[in-house]
Order: C-alpha cells, then sequence, then structure tokens
C-alpha cells in the first residue's frame, strides 16, 4: 500500500468546522488563482478530474498540484491554448493540538486536557463524482490535458478518474 500524504487531515468524519468569522487565527488558503489559461477560447473538450472517493484536500495540495498541471500546460501547448480551472475551494478549518517534544516538556504542556487546538490550515471537503479540476482543450492536445490531470492528482493524493466530455457533441 502506498504512503498518502497527510493522512491525519484527509478523512471526513469529523463534522464541518467553516465559520472563520466566529474563530480566530485562520490562515489564508495558499491557492491564489482558480482560473488559468485563455477562457475565450473555443475548445473541442472538456477534461475532469473527480474525485472516487470521500476526502479532505488541503490547501497547499490545491497550490501544488495547480501550479504542477498549469506548469506543464503552458510549457507543452503554450498559455493561449487551454483553459485550467479549479473547481473546488478550501472552506474547511483544520485544528492541531500542538505537542512539544523535548526533555522537560511534560512539566509545560497539558497533554489531551482542552485539547480543542488552534487552525493550522484549510482544506476543501470532496464526495465521490465531485470535479476537483478541469481542462478545455482543442483536439490535437487532449493527450497533454491528460498528463497534466494525472500531474494534479498525483499532489492532491486523493483517488481520483478522468472524465472526457465532447464539448461539440454536448453544445448542438
Amino acid at each position: 500500500m502506498p504512503i498518502r500524504p497527510a493522512r491525519c487531515y484527509k478523512g471526513v468524519n469529523k463534522p464541518a468546522y467553516t465559520r472563520s468569522e466566529y474563530i480566530d487565527g485562520v490562515p489564508q488558503p495558499k491557492i491564489v488563482k482558480y482560473v488559468m489559461g485563455n477562457l475565450k477560447g473555443s475548445y473541442d473538450y472538456k477534461l475532469e478530474l473527480k474525485a472516487v472517493e470521500a476526502a479532505q484536500i488541503r490547501h497547499n495540495a490545491l497550490e501544488a498540484g495547480r501550479i504542477a498541471a498549469h506548469k506543464y500546460m503552458s510549457k507543452a501547448i503554450g498559455e493561449d491554448k487551454f483553459a485550467l480551472i479549479v473547481r473546488i475551494y478550501p472552506h474547511q478549518v483544520l485544528r492541531e493540538n500542538k505537542m512539544m517534544a523535548f526533555a522537560g516538556a511534560d512539566r509545560l504542556q497539558e497533554g489531551m486536557r482542552r485539547a480543542f487546538g488552534k487552525p493550522i490550515g484549510l482544506a476543501a471537503r470532496v464526495f465521490p463524482g465531485s470535479t476537483i479540476v478541469e481542462v478545455r482543450v482543442s483536439k490535437t492536445y487532449l493527450e497533454q490535458a491528460k498528463e497534466a490531470l494525472k500531474r494534479f492528482k498525483d499532489k492532491v493524493g486523493v483517488p481520483s478518474a478522468i472524465s472526457i466530455v465532447d464539448l461539440s457533441k454536448v453544445s448542438s
């Protein structure tokens, strides 16, 4: 079984913790752009990366995947020949009860007493079938778009599948 990163925060077994207006110290999401490329172009295909199982994707993983996919697409086909859209937003606030790990730490901390934790990051919850990211390209660049989504998928660490939608059949 492969090692999956951030497995402590990946599960969707806890209740939602999203009301950041009541939470002090919520960090800003690391993802800076959600739409890249040329949105006004005419494209033949839309490739979507869909989640296969329910999970949480941390905001730094989303940003790493976005950078990897965008850099590959820009170098492979050029900035004006694709549109890449991140479809999820990290709302879920992640908490951590920080523990000290040095000699004498047992006299300084409380252990699990009042262990609610402090906000350390954000995550986006995805459920089976929900779209994580989409890439729109013409027919000639279909393989490059698949490779970009594979690179995105490697960064987020959530089991997911690529689905291809033919836009020429959908619009008519």
